[in-house]
């Protein structure tokens, strides 16, 4: 049983950057940890790919619940800590924050695997009334609560979720930031193979690899673009840092000296 949820702040910016990567459909992934005391610790992430574009819903394969879990099988072994498959997020592209009565009946199916399976939705691409871009996170549990009549009905339940901050971005999640590019693409591929199935001539042809290009150009812009400055700008940090730390180091010998 879960009763409250840590998300680790890498963690959470590698879930944030897969729900920001598209305002057109749902995105999802896996989240990854450890559950002590009744409360998950995330600290991995593993992004999806969609063998569906939707507008209104995801959902993951029993295949990938499987790779997932053999993924956080390989993160334990690595870390030397017991990791495993503790919940899933998605997103809400330009709706609320609140799971649809789809991602409740998703979620109770989830948990018959696991009671304490969790899931994460982050609403993006929202704006209030001054025309301010806001998002939203919420993490919930789906419950199963009886009517006057005595029929019973699914609900969505609360979890509180804290976001810890991370000094710098653990290697899992670096990782899994790294592979976005690479589930853009397999899913344009994917896209483009399917059209050219439904219709082979020369004009559909050259449309189809005209819109494939512009969706990479897309991906160059608004992805690997940003990914590349951040991750740029973090090295710069820790190396200012690190140059920092050995002043302080070579000042210390000098004062026991």
């Amino acid at each position: 049983m879960v009763l409250a949820v840590k998300l680790r702040a890498d963690a959470f910016m590698v879930c944030l950057t897969h729900a920001l990567s598209t305002e057109e459909e749902e995105v999802m992934g896996l989240l990854i940890g450890e559950v002590v005391d009744d409360c998950a610790d995330v600290s991995a992430v593993s992004m999806l790919r969609r063998s569906d574009k939707r507008k209104d819903r995801v959902e993951i394969s029993p295949e990938q619940l499987a790779m997932g879990a053999q993924e956080a099988e390989h993160l334990a072994i690595r870390l030397q800590k017991p990791m495993r498959v503790v919940g899933w997020y998605h997103s809400h592209p330009h709706i609320t924050m609140w799971p649809s009565h789809v991602d409740v009946r998703t979620q109770s199916i989830y948990q018959t695997m696991d009671s304490g399976f969790f899931g994460l939705i982050f609403s993006c691409f929202n704006h209030d009334a001054q025309s301010m871009g806001h998002i939203d996170l919420t993490c919930f549990q789906s419950v199963t609560s009886t009517t006057t009549e005595g029929q019973e009905i699914l609900n969505g339940r609360d979890l509180p979720v804290h976001i810890c901050r991370t000094s710098s971005i653990s290697q899992p999640c670096l990782e899994a930031l790294s592979k976005l590019p690479r589930i853009l693409l397999e899913e344009e591929q994917e896209a483009l193979h399917e059209a050219e199935r439904e219709s082979s001539d020369l004009l559909s042809r050259v449309h189809n690899g005209s819109v494939f290009a512009k969706s990479l150009s897309r991906f160059m812009e608004i992805i690997c673009g940003p990914i590349m400055q951040a991750l740029e700008s973090r090295l710069e940090h820790h190396e200012r840092k690190i140059k920092q730390l050995k002043a302080e180091k070579t000042r210390l010998k000098e004062a026991l000296t």
